[in-house]
């Protein structure tokens, strides 16, 4: 993105449902996020895994800043907020206005990881959670792997903890775990016995060993890696809650906080492609008049701007739900999801046809600027994806309209 588009969202949106706790720290993250993501979000979006690495920098800012204490409360150091949810989604959708990638680490950081130790016991909370919220550690959330992802069930997880007379003995192999090369933690997802537990792994142990960073098509600066668990020694203060078999309900219920995070992003995305967009229209003329002036383009984003602002009041009930003590606020939560993330995917895709030729551009070769639309699509692609397929939702979402009696 090479300028700050006009944010339609302030003309178009009205908020009726966010308390006005969650809209102060909307416009308080917005600031910030102008401040400290906005001037490095190129270079983060066009950056290679392996040699620019992980956006340290902003990572740090963000944590000065205050924004890793937004989900959490006060007795570990958090803002203590009524509606620490709704506040955490809407910050993520103002990361992502300017940086998918960096919406993808604090999202990882505090709501997987995060949220996961919060389920811990107190000796855990006080112990990680200061951490998580001043971010002097990174965190990581490990539940998929080679041959398990959608798939939680004992059956497919192979990663194991084994008890022993010390503790426990963790063997195994994870894929695709955001924040794995700078992680101070993980909270991995294992097999004990017949049932499923969770293990707050200190990556410093040995054993753990963390792979190279892959290379993928967007979201470059959410960095991803293979860890393995090699004899890793654990004692039973690392098992997660303190209670064996309970690590599918912990992670089910992180996974789905996680969907309302993903969903916020997939409207901040949304939203800035329509804003540059709209912005492009008006201004770029042809045949003696402003692209605009086609009733195509009319059309298309009146459409547009109608589904962003269904993906907003869907994510914003399913954290006001969450927040009001429900853990699995469905269908809002998997509605949410696949309808704001397939959004963001089909704007960001209208931007580029939009912007012709310019949207297809990566960087310009006159100038070197980038190009305004194409990291947006390019980072769009993966929430339909990660933190459960659309597909995945779907099947949520149908269980609730017939019931697990039909659905299973």
């Amino acid at each position: 993105m090479t300028s700050t588009p006009t944010r339609q969202s302030d003309r178009l949106h009205h908020e009726l449902l966010a308390p006005k706790e969650t809209q102060s720290v909307r416009a308080a993250v917005r600031r910030i996020a102008e401040h400290e993501v906005a001037p490095h979000a190129a270079a983060i979006a066009g950056g290679d895994e392996r040699t620019d690495g992980f956006p340290r920098q902003v990572f740090d800012a963000l944590a000065s800043a205050g924004i890793f204490r937004i989900p959490f409360p006060g007795e570990v150091g958090g803002d203590g907020l009524i509606h620490p949810a709704t506040a955490t989604a809407v910050a993520i959708e103002e990361l992502a206005y300017y940086s998918s990638s960096v919406a993808a680490v604090f999202d990882v950081h505090c709501i997987l990881a995060g949220n996961a130790l919060n389920q811990g016991t107190e000796a855990q909370r006080k112990r990680w959670l200061p951490k998580v919220v001043d971010g002097s550690l990174v965190g990581a959330f490990a539940t998929t792997e080679p041959d398990a992802s959608s798939d939680l069930s004992p059956q497919a997880v192979q990663t194991e903890a084994i008890r022993t007379e010390a503790g426990w003995v963790l063997n195994g192999h994870k894929r695709w775990i955001s924040n794995a090369p700078v992680a101070g933690f993980v909270v991995v997802l294992a097999r004990t016995g017949t049932r499923l537990s969770m293990f707050i792994v200190d990556t410093a142990l040995p054993g753990v060993e963390v792979g190279l960073a892959d290379r993928k098509m967007g979201n470059r600066g959410q960095l991803t890696a293979d860890i393995r668990f090699t004899n890793v020694h654990l004692s039973d203060d690392d098992l997660l809650g303190g209670a064996e078999g309970q690590g599918l309900r912990h992670a089910l219920s992180t996974l789905t906080y996680g969907r309302i995070g993903i969903a916020a992003a997939g409207v901040g995305m949304a939203q800035v492609a329509f804003d540059l967009t709209v912005a492009h229209l008006s201004t770029r003329h042809a045949f003696g008049k402003p692209v605009a002036a086609n009733q195509h383009w009319q059309f298309l984003l009146a459409e547009r701007a109608t589904e962003i602002e269904n993906a907003r009041n869907l994510y914003t009930k399913a954290a006001l739900r969450l927040d009001a003590g429900n853990p699995s606020p469905e269908p809002e939560a998997a509605m949410a999801k696949y309808y704001a993330t397939k959004l963001s995917v089909d704007m960001a895709r209208d931007a580029v046809q939009a912007f012709g030729g310019l949207g297809f551009a990566r960087e310009l070769g006159a100038d070197g600027s980038p190009g305004p639309v194409e990291a947006i699509y390019r980072d769009s692609k993966i929430g339909e994806i990660y933190e459960g397929t659309n597909e995945i939702q779907k099947w949520v979402i149908a269980r609730q309209i017939f019931g697990r009696d039909v659905i299973g």
